[in-house]
């Protein structure tokens, strides 16, 4: 049995990574909802309180050198930890105040102040680290905490399960799609989409190296349909399955998008369609 952690008062608008999230879930919001104008306000918030030089990317970072570590070793996670605290103390912390409280007043007056509510996936593991940088409590607490973390950080486990996001974004989401074809979404449409509406982050490098993965996997599985009988006596299948390899091949060339999203979320139930005739 793991001992009990003691409960924190945890001041979110005083930590630099849950009001990252909170904006990149408002932007999702505003993406998927066509919302240009709101699209807008929040990507230039990010812009101006993220910028490299800001003290709130720069613990930004740090808080991501934490929860971004899986399955390393106890030692490597302790230094990285021991370092992530040692380059905070070197933050301007008068500065990283000031910027975190205009950041807070500028999302409750442009966006909305319901968007320090949304649900935040990994908020304990946030508000457990901001609790590390805080030395107002105890060392047997903060002790405890830290060995929680490392824990996580030296986590051999690789959990395939999809992220937990935003449960209203993702439905209305899906339900589109579920009421347009009528049926559940497939396992790899459902990945696409959490990837989709959960990797803005990086400039959505996590997003882009599953496209460039799943462009690929469909590519081949459509090539193997070229090969067979049953496949090529249709013939509109066959001219329908060569536009969509084209379209599958303009792919490198496109920025990923909303639409860009879309278009592949429908080539996958083709493809799954396609597979199932042949069959």
């Amino acid at each position: 049995m793991g001992k009990r952690m003691a409960k924190f008062k945890h001041n979110k608008k005083r930590n630099s990574a849950f009001l990252y999230e909170v904006l990149i879930q408002e932007l999702t919001k505003s993406v998927l909802s066509k919302n240009r104008e709101m699209q807008s306000k929040i990507t230039l918030l990010i812009k101006e309180y993220f910028s490299r030089d800001s003290m709130m990317y720069r613990e930004l970072k740090l808080y991501h050198a934490i929860v971004h570590t899986k399955d390393t070793s106890i030692l490597t996670a302790e230094k990285i930890l021991n370092e992530v605290k040692n380059r905070h103390k070197g933050l301007d912390k008068k500065k990283l105040s000031s910027e975190q409280n205009k950041l807070s007043r500028r999302i409750r007056k442009f966006v909305t102040d319901e968007a320090f509510s949304n649900f935040v996936p990994n908020y304990k593991d946030l508000a457990s680290i901001a609790q590390i940088f805080n030395n107002k409590i105890s060392v047997r607490s903060k002790v405890l905490l830290e060995n929680e973390l490392l824990d996580k950080m030296s986590s051999n486990k690789n959990d395939e399960k999809m992220t937990p996001i935003n449960n209203l974004v993702y439905k209305s989401f899906a339900k589109r799609f579920n009421e347009e074809y009528g049926s559940k979404l497939l396992a790899e449409q459902k990945v696409l989409l959490n990837k989709f509406i959960t990797s803005f982050h990086n400039n959505g490098l996590e997003l882009k190296t599953y496209l460039n993965e799943e462009v690929g996997r469909l590519k081949k599985e459509l090539g193997k349909s070229f090969l067979k009988e049953e496949f090529i006596s249709d013939s509109q299948m066959l001219s329908n399955a060569k536009k969509v390899m084209k379209i599958l091949e303009s792919c490198k060339d496109r920025k990923p998008d909303k639409e860009m999203v879309e278009e592949i979320i429908k080539i996958q139930g083709l493809v799954q369609e396609i597979r199932s005739n042949v069959n």
